[in-house]
């Protein structure tokens, strides 16, 4: 049994695949450029149905069935609505959201014949909260619930769990661009007082992986240092 995590090479999906790989798990990664060392490199734009099965097909001949499935590449194109025109918003949504259900679709079909299957969407806190000229990232993320949440009905018979892992505030390469008057304000309205680490994601959703969480499905974590609550 193998994982394959999306949008692996960098960040919070490289400090997934590597709580993997130390927990001495089959996992390849995708990637839109080069593949980071020590792992099952397969490339893969989710925005194409095609190049998502041809993924899928490879690291299934490389690491056997695909039992883990985690649905985090994404995408931000930040402009105010107004500013905004229908391809910045379109784009975000098919990366985020509809490339989610690609993965989702393809992955489900490996499961299904297991009878067994984990399948995680990475969200975050901003599709809780909102943020002004996140019209489009906010909306993408906070559709992966709902999507989770169906398919936990559809699939939970055939002994497959879906739920869905809500970062906030990150130390990324995402995140390095903000200005420090704005990850300030952010940390103001985080109860923990900082950043989290990549690693601290990955745990959350290596745990969803695990038999240990064989009975959670359909479930919201947050790990936002509290950013969320009430929401």
């Amino acid at each position: 049994m193998a994982a394959l995590v999306t949008g692996g090479s960098r960040g919070i999906g490289l400090a997934i695949a590597r709580e993997f790989q130390a927990a001495g798990e089959p996992v390849a990664v995708t990637h839109r450029g080069r593949a980071p060392e020590g792992f099952l490199g397969v490339a893969c734009d989710v925005t194409d149905s095609g190049q998502v099965d041809a993924a899928f097909d490879e690291a299934e001949t490389e690491l056997g069935p695909i039992t883990t499935v985690v649905a985090n590449a994404g995408i931000t194109d930040d402009q105010l609505l107004l500013r905004m025109d229908e391809a910045r918003f379109s784009r975000v949504v098919d990366t985020n959201l509809t490339g989610a259900y690609r993965v989702a679709k393809r992955g489900a079909r490996s499961m299904l014949r297991q009878r067994r299957g984990r399948l995680i969407f990475v969200s975050s806190v901003v599709a809780h909260r909102g943020e002004a000229g996140q019209a489009n990232y906010a909306a993408s993320k906070a559709g992966l619930l709902g999507m989770a949440r169906s398919l936990a009905r559809e699939l939970g018979s055939r002994g497959i769990t879906v739920n869905v892992v809500a970062p906030g505030l990150i130390s990324t390469d995402m995140t390095e661009g903000l200005s420090e008057a704005r990850r300030q304000q952010i940390l103001d309205g985080t109860p923990l007082g900082r950043c989290g680490e990549p690693a601290e994601v990955a745990s959350a959703v290596r745990w969803l992986a695990s038999d240990q969480a064989g009975y959670i499905t359909g479930a919201l974590i947050p790990v936002d240092g509290g950013a969320g609550m009430g929401h």
